[in-house]
């Protein structure tokens, strides 16, 4: 389908999403409603998505990618904030349950798919080191800073960080992301553009009419997707209790549905032998739901007061520790097979039986 024309259902499904939203109030928790709305979200998450990849084609590479993380991650941080703050203290580690996940579905789900399917069809494939050290880098200090190291400091008893100590965290958080899309978008351009000639074969950009009205749309499908979500989430809490799951699967299912659509279109990339693109979104994803989720809380948890819980427990540290180090070993050749893409694919299957029987 051509990029100049908007498919119906990109935005069709917001405007359905936008009356089950103002429909709520009245329906209560009706099943037949709230299976309307999950389509409806999920439906609306892909629109949003679809947008943003207008949006990106249009403005290039690295920044195409850019945006895509960015709208994810504003999806996230939005669904995050609006079940923590009605929940209270109840809600505590859904932060730190939910990019934890996030983490754990990019960087072993997302990129060991696209290592095992591009490994697949193509045997061996090439990437550029440089870009993925550099992301590989800044997501390890991001990553410990914020998930491990809150359960060893001092100032408050448990894996929670003091006042002070959470702006800092907010502070190098933003810090550190901001610097790495500097050098992805200006600096160092070139680390994350393809060498081959196999990543620059793409269809003519969108019309920049065409380009605005997928702005538009994508602000709309963001904020149906945050309404959608209050209104879900105590159905997917009732769901996940009933099943007696821990409640951290309840961050594992906001990651999931949030990353699927980027998931699905970082696979079609590496099958297209495009690894590069792969990359940048998944490693750009996992830096963005950090870099941007952990300050964003932190600012509001501090003028709210309410605590937040960043620590992990020694079985996902260790999880994410592997995770980590496979990571970086895995992408350190600046090539590709299927071992690579199997390894992390175990890693994440670990990951999710462990959080649903623990």
């Amino acid at each position: 389908m051509s990029l100049n024309t908007i498919p119906r259902w990109t935005w069709a499904l917001p405007v359905i999403a936008w009356g089950a939203m103002f429909a709520s109030p009245f329906a209560g928790e009706a099943t037949l409603f709230l299976l309307l709305v999950g389509v409806a979200l999920a439906g609306t998450v892909f629109a949003a998505v679809h947008h943003a990849e207008v949006v990106a084609h249009r403005v290039g590479e690295p920044f195409g990618t850019l945006v895509l993380a960015l709208a994810v991650t504003v999806i996230e941080v939005a669904l995050i904030i609006s079940v923590m703050l009605p929940g209270g203290e109840a809600k505590a580690a859904l932060a730190r349950d939910t990019v934890f996940a996030a983490i754990m579905i990019v960087c072993n789900g997302i990129v060991g798919l696209c290592l095992l399917l591009g490994g697949l069809r193509h045997r061996e494939q090439d990437f550029q080191l440089r870009g993925a050290s550099t992301a590989m880098t800044v997501l390890a200090s991001l990553a410990v800073l914020t998930l491990i190291l809150p359960s060893y400091a001092q100032a408050m008893p448990g894996p929670f960080l003091g006042s002070t100590q959470l702006a800092f965290i907010g502070v190098v958080s933003l810090l550190l992301y901001g610097t790495f899309v500097f050098v992805q978008t200006i600096r160092h351009r070139d680390y994350f553009l393809a060498e081959g000639s196999n990543e620059d074969a793409h269809a003519a950009p969108p019309s920049i009419r065409v380009t605005w009205v997928s702005v538009g749309l994508l602000l709309l499908c963001l904020v149906a997707v945050v309404g959608l979500a209050k209104v879900l989430s105590p159905a997917v809490e009732l769901a996940v209790a009933n099943a007696g799951a821990p409640e951290a699967v309840v961050g594992i299912v906001i990651a999931g549905l949030v990353l699927l659509p980027e998931g699905i279109a970082a696979a079609r990339a590496a099958r297209a032998d495009r690894l590069q693109t792969s990359l940048n979104l998944a490693l750009g994803s996992a830096l963005a739901t950090i870099g941007l989720t952990i300050p964003t809380v932190a600012i509001i948890f501090v003028i709210t007061g309410q605590p937040l819980l960043l620590g992990l427990p020694m079985k996902e540290t260790v999880l994410l520790a592997l995770t980590l180090l496979v990571g970086s070993m895995s992408l350190a050749t600046g090539r590709t097979t299927v071992l690579q893409g199997i390894v992390h694919l175990v890693i994440f299957a670990s990951f999710f039986f462990f959080a649903v029987v623990p």
